[in-house]
């Protein structure tokens, strides 16, 4: 393993398809589980980049805690009194964290897969790595990703000189085709990893609104229950008037409040069940055959879950979603997965526009406030030849047309290292082409934006293919 001070990113080693953990740089702070806890913080504040520290009990590794569950814990009230004296033991014992061990033999593929197939409160948290002598390191999650994406782009120049010579040999090529699946196993768990991000937050709001009016409606109710006491023991109004106010219960105000709060409450509430309601017809799990479904449905449910990626940020205003649905009848699909192709498409297209918008705004010293809108338009209708089409556009700098030709390659992409795999449009016209029997394709003009077409039949003629 390397030490962590050798090395200081994963960009910076000449990786391989065959590579493992051992060529990646771990860092190698160790803490007695008897040490004082104080001594995890100042650890921490020494190394501003220490994604965790391992803990050992008579320089055994006992388990692992990392920067974010120990500030977690720490900013709750009463964590650092209660843990900041005592031994480390005792915040271990208290959270108990789960840990991801692997060995320095495993490729770094693989170790990728397995991190990203974690629960999403585990993903981004470090793995504890061991070798053969029973050494311990930690390695940062983001630095096996990056890794990743240099194995990626090791991965795009092969297969671009084996397509070139012509001369590939069958041994080779299995390989080739084997990793390639893999890689495309992790391009829908990232795409999965975003999207739960992003449901993570517009859940929350309403999550918090419940959460914050929940400690109001509890003094309420207990009001309420005290005063029902009050007339169980037959006291009278006047009298239960009086111990109300003695004890600083106004009635009035809670009549008048409560039903409200319970009122904001279920709007929290309804717009959660919105969410999670539009992620299952998102998905489509009970539909993983040929359905006839609403595809405007579809498309709801994909902008719902783009919500999030929609609103303004700091760095751009929002983007505008203009829909001019036509008179579509139900369509036999496979729903979910064309839901992926709506939301692969869309996705590139705020992409697009977030790129665009910060390029022109730098280069030009265009002030934000006199910017053209963003906008997204969704068209639908009917052609002549009993299909659906269904465009999407974007008013955004256009694509070149030498990258046009190219826009469905597989692991073609202009995104930066990291950030996108070029797989999702390819997989998109798979899709559309192979699935169902369509047309995919892209219409775009400098300056004019980009328009995506998709075509399918109402009526799929690829009942048989699995």
């Amino acid at each position: 393993m390397l030490a962590m001070h050798s090395m200081k990113n994963a960009d910076e080693l000449n990786l391989k398809l065959e590579s493992t953990l051992q060529e990646l740089p771990v860092w190698t702070v160790q803490i007695e589980l008897d040490h004082p806890g104080n001594e995890l913080a100042i650890l921490f504040d020494q190394e501003p980049l220490l994604p965790g520290i391992i803990l050992t009990r008579n320089h055994q590794c006992v388990g692992m805690i990392s920067r974010r569950l120990f500030f977690e814990q720490m900013s709750r009230p009463y964590g650092l009194g209660l843990f900041a004296g005592r031994p480390v033991e005792y915040l271990y014992n208290f959270l108990l964290p789960e840990i991801s061990i692997l060995s320095e033999d495993t490729p770094i593929v693989d170790a990728t897969q397995m991190a990203l197939g974690r629960s999403p409160k585990l993903v981004y948290e470090p793995i504890i790595i061991t070798d053969q002598s029973c050494q311990y390191g930690l390695l940062d999650f983001h630095q096996l990703l990056l890794a990743y994406s240099q194995i990626h782009v090791f991965t795009l120049s092969r297969l671009q000189k084996e397509k070139e010579r012509a001369r590939i040999a069958r041994e080779d090529f299995r390989d080739l085709q084997h990793n390639y699946t893999r890689l495309l196993q992790n391009e829908k768990m990232i795409a999965l990893g975003q999207l739960v991000a992003g449901i993570a937050h517009e859940i929350n709001n309403p999550m918090n609104f419940i959460y914050g009016n929940l400690n109001y409606a509890t003094e309420y109710v207990e009001d309420l229950l005290y005063l029902l006491e009050c007339y169980q023991k037959k006291l009278s109004y006047c009298d239960v008037k009086l111990q109300a106010q003695e004890r600083g219960i106004e009635i009035e105000f809670i009549m008048e409040d409560l039903p409200k709060l319970l009122s904001s409450m279920k709007v929290g509430a309804t717009r959660i069940n919105e969410i999670v309601l539009s992620l299952r017809n998102f998905s489509r799990l009970d539909q993983a055959e040929l359905k006839f479904v609403d595809i405007h449905q579809g498309i709801e449910n994909t902008l719902t879950i783009l919500q999030h990626n929609l609103k303004a940020k700091s760095d751009r205003p929002e983007i505008k979603v203009i829909k001019e649905y036509g008179n579509l009848p139900l369509v036999e699909c496979y729903a979910g997965q064309l839901n992926q192709v709506f939301m692969n498409i869309i996705s590139n297209a705020i992409d697009a526009l977030s790129e665009d918008y910060k390029l022109s705004t730098w280069s030009d010293n265009i002030a934000p406030s006199t910017q053209k809108d963003m906008i997204i338009r969704i068209r639908s209708e009917m052609t002549e030849n009993n299909q659906v089409m269904i465009c999407i556009t974007d008013n955004g700098a256009g694509i070149p047309e030498s990258i046009q030709k190219r826009l469905f390659d597989p692991f073609f992409t202009t995104k930066p290292v990291g950030k996108g795999t070029g797989l999702g449009l390819s997989i998109s016209h798979q899709i559309v082409v192979e699935k169902h029997g369509g047309q995919l394709y892209c219409l775009s003009h400098s300056g004019k934006g980009s328009e995506f077409i998709i075509k399918i039949p109402i009526l799929s003629d690829k009942r048989d293919i699995e």
